[in-house]
């Protein structure tokens, strides 16, 4: 009966997010609540809820700190010479253009929002795009499958989801799969350089004069200039802090360093590089003020969804409804899948993450899928891990709202998109699930 009122309530919620009848935020805390009430829990409710929030305030603090801290680096003007340098080194050549492409977006994903990244990106490369005659489809591709990649650090949103549903130290979670991430992001590299030089030779014979000769000087380099319709990156915002570049590159280097090597808790190093870059970047009240409350929204959405989040994950562990759904997944499959079973999780992954949204496939799938492993022997980071493999193809979703910002901007038709790209993402997957295997990530028991 128990795992009956699990499934019912998973299936529920994930009905009222994938229509959109309710915002995964209320459907988080609604719905579990509903069915621990439903099934007799009431008198635990307030029990279970506040186990759940306490284990993941330390995510929850991770995330919030994050966003602010690269909200204020990118205010200060810490990405505008990466931008502006992208642009010059592209020298009217197709395939300096494709590849630093590439280049931008790994960089400004750091950032862990989609939406800044690709205002930032089409801001700066989509008037060269046109200018040279090459599809901005390429553009909003290879931008969709770097940025799901880079996503997956920490403060991006499917780690912070594994980490909050499973109760893991989000550290401990990406640090191992830094190898894989980066040869998925190799493989976009290559597949770049692959795209420019066919890019390079098709304009070139369609139109000569217009294109560089790989390096050569017989067309001017491009100088930045923001689009009109952006002020990301606008040359004279008030926020920017040019005289603190090197300040903010350093502080930055040594907040990743800190972070890989885990010289403190991930939460407590953005606390302290937040603090930081507050202080020196904008010493008076009141601009300290205006930083924050221009990053409120984004931060108050990602920080309530994962306290919501501790709702559902609490009353599934709490009710012991994931214990008896993942009982019932074990006796469903057969006993020789089971040594493969986390790179089955891999696999699935994919599609899972592609036609579901992350706050459905984290926090209604992942726990039960996390559950049977476990009575297999095989540990809840792993199962994480794998969930994660598959996310290079998650930023094509059509439930993913940054990448109708990113098509918007670009004006690109969604099927011209999908198109190409679908095809690329899934051999970039290929090639981080295997690596995954390969290292260790994943295996098979």
């Amino acid at each position: 009966m128990i795992a009956l009122l699990g499934l019912g309530m998973v299936t529920v919620f994930l009905y009222l997010v994938m229509s959109k009848r309710l915002s995964p935020m209320v459907s988080l805390i609604a719905v579990p609540a509903v069915f621990a009430l439903v099934g007799g829990f009431a008198p635990d409710l307030g029990d279970m809820i506040t186990d759940g929030i306490t284990s993941v305030a330390p995510t929850a603090a991770m995330l919030l700190f994050a966003i602010l801290y690269f909200g204020i680096m990118i205010d200060a003007g810490l990405f505008d010479p990466i931008a502006r340098g992208v642009v010059r080194l592209t020298r009217n050549d197709p395939l300096r253009l494709i590849v630093g492409t590439v280049a931008l977006v790994a960089l400004v994903s750091l950032d862990g929002d989609g939406t800044t990244t690709f205002m930032i990106t089409v801001s700066a490369l989509l008037p060269i795009y046109r200018r040279l005659g090459v599809s901005p489809v390429i553009m909003t591709g290879l931008a969709c499958l770097t940025n799901a990649i880079l996503n997956v650090v920490p403060w991006g949103g499917p780690a912070a989801r594994a980490a909050s549903a499973l109760r893991l130290d989000p550290q401990q979670l990406f640090v191992p799969m830094i190898p894989a991430l980066l040869a998925g992001l190799a493989t976009v590299f290559v597949l770049a350089y692959v795209l420019g030089q066919r890019e390079r030779i098709r304009l070139r014979t369609a139109a000569p004069a217009l294109v560089g000769a790989g390096g050569s000087d017989d067309v001017a380099p491009t100088s930045y200039s923001g689009s009109a319709d952006f002020d990301v990156l606008a040359p004279d915002r008030e926020s920017l802090r040019p005289k603190l570049y090197w300040f903010n590159a350093g502080l930055t280097i040594a907040l990743l360093t800190a972070l890989i090597i885990g010289v403190l808790p991930i939460s407590v190093l953005f606390m302290i590089g937040c603090a930081l870059a507050l202080i020196v970047n904008y010493p008076r009240l009141e601009q300290q003020r205006d930083r924050i409350a221009s990053h409120a929204d984004s931060v108050v959405a990602v920080v309530a969804m994962v306290f919501a989040a501790a709702v559902f994950t609490g009353v599934l562990s709490g009710t012991g409804m994931i214990e008896q759904m993942a009982q019932y997944l074990l006796t469903a499959m057969p006993d020789a899948l089971f040594p493969f079973f986390s790179v089955i999780v891999a696999v699935l992954s994919v599609p899972f993450t592609f036609f579901m949204s992350n706050d459905a496939f984290y926090f209604g799938v992942m726990p039960i899928l996390a559950e049977a492993g476990a009575q297999h022997g095989i540990s809840a980071m792993e199962i994480a891990r794998a969930s994660l493999l598959g996310q290079p193809i998650h930023m094509l979703s059509p439930l993913v709202p940054a990448m109708y910002v990113l098509i918007g901007l670009a004006k690109v038709d969604l099927g011209d998109h999908h198109r190409f790209a679908i095809k690329w993402a899934l051999l970039v997957c290929a090639v981080v699930i295997g690596s995954g295997l390969a290292l260790g990530l994943i295996s098979i028991h």
